[in-house]
């Protein structure tokens, strides 16, 4: 039990080290990293990372979900999904190999099942949504206790499945998860047998008969999400028991942060960044990245939503206006940090950066 002696646990000061790329779907690889000092990853089943990613002409931030569980906490792993038109995750995919270091902000998020405990779940999920699906699953398969899961995941077709495989083992082990695959159509010349089309009231009634007594999370695209909380809505579901994750352009919720006035367009404000001993004038209704790109400043930023935390800065004078979707905690707002992103400043503002 040497080994256990001083454990410690990676902080996001130390770089992530790349130690494994699998290739699971079209346009999709998990990176698996390890800290280079052997430190243990600690975090919520569900939660996120932003990483900071060194494409020509960045850096560029971006956010994506945990697909391992803090159960195996020797390794933290992504799962990523190109899109047409992406850059940071394009990047990852054409350049990021075994022995190389990222800078990485986090863990954050409050999607996760440590927050919502339940008898049972029924885990909904689109296309990468699936990952903190698996994240939370692979958490409880490790328990060492029958779960009860009903997990539906829609693809356009099987072979676009994501971490199918690693889903069909854990299910193959134990009784308690329940797999409901999903697809638009078949692929070419391989039978399918599972549902087809879009999910839908039908589906989820056939799929899960007790919904109605289930803690239910989603991910996925906005559309996809939207088409989910509606059916649950008319199907009678208490939404109290509802929780989705989305780094789209469509935030759930927004939590605002009482400031003494709201900002007026027509008025000006300052931006004074103390460590870089510049400032810049600005309307009310700019945002602190937006005075900051105009100034020259780097900041790192990644959702633009106030989600993920990553451009969280200490105000040390003047007052914001902020609206947020989760990406702060209470403890840090009474520290003195904002969010950059959809922080705007009322009046003489001056931030660490």
């Amino acid at each position: 039990m040497s080994q256990f002696k001083d454990i410690k646990f990676w902080q996001d000061s130390e770089p992530l080290e790349c130690v494994t790329r699998t290739p699971e779907a079209p346009n999709v690889v998990t990176f698996s990293f390890r800290s280079p000092s052997g430190a243990l990853f600690n975090h919520d089943p569900g939660q996120f990372v932003t990483l900071e990613l060194p494409v020509p002409g960045g850096p560029l931030y971006r956010t994506y979900t945990i697909s391992s569980s803090p159960s195996r906490p020797t390794a933290l792993t992504v799962t990523v999904k190109a899109q047409d038109g992406s850059l940071g995750t394009r990047w990852m995919l054409d350049h990021l190999h075994k022995g190389m270091k990222i800078r990485a902000v986090g863990p954050a998020g409050r999607f996760s099942i440590i927050n919502h405990p339940a008898r049972k779940y029924l885990f909904i999920s689109a296309g990468s949504g699936i990952t903190p699906m698996v994240a939370m699953t692979t958490w409880l398969y490790d328990s060492g206790q029958e779960p009860d899961i009903v997990f539906v995941n829609a693809a356009k077709r099987p072979s676009e499945i994501i971490l199918r495989q690693r889903m069909e083992l854990m299910a193959s082990r134990i009784v308690g998860i329940d797999l409901k695959w999903v697809v638009e159509e078949a692929d070419p010349f391989s039978p399918w047998t599972g549902y087809r089309g879009m999910l839908n009231q039908v589906m989820l009634g056939l799929m899960a008969p007790d919904y109605l007594d289930r803690e239910v999370f989603c991910c996925g695209p906005e559309p996809f999400m939207r088409a989910v909380r509606e059916a649950l809505e008319a199907l009678g579901f208490d939404m109290a028991h509802y929780h989705q994750e989305s780094f789209s352009a469509e935030p759930a919720e927004a939590e605002i942060v009482p400031a003494d006035n709201f900002p007026v367009a027509d008025l000006e404000a300052e931006v004074v960044f103390a460590d870089s001993g510049v400032s810049t004038r600005c309307a009310q209704t700019d945002t602190l990245v937006s005075a900051a790109k105009a100034a020259g400043v780097p900041l790192a930023v990644g959702c633009s939503m106030g989600l993920c935390g990553t451009c969280k800065v200490r105000k040390l004078e003047g007052d914001v206006h902020m609206v947020h979707n989760g990406g702060i905690t209470d403890e840090d707002v009474a520290e003195g940090y904002v969010l950059a992103c959809c922080s705007k400043p009322l009046g003489r503002v001056v931030i660490e950066a």
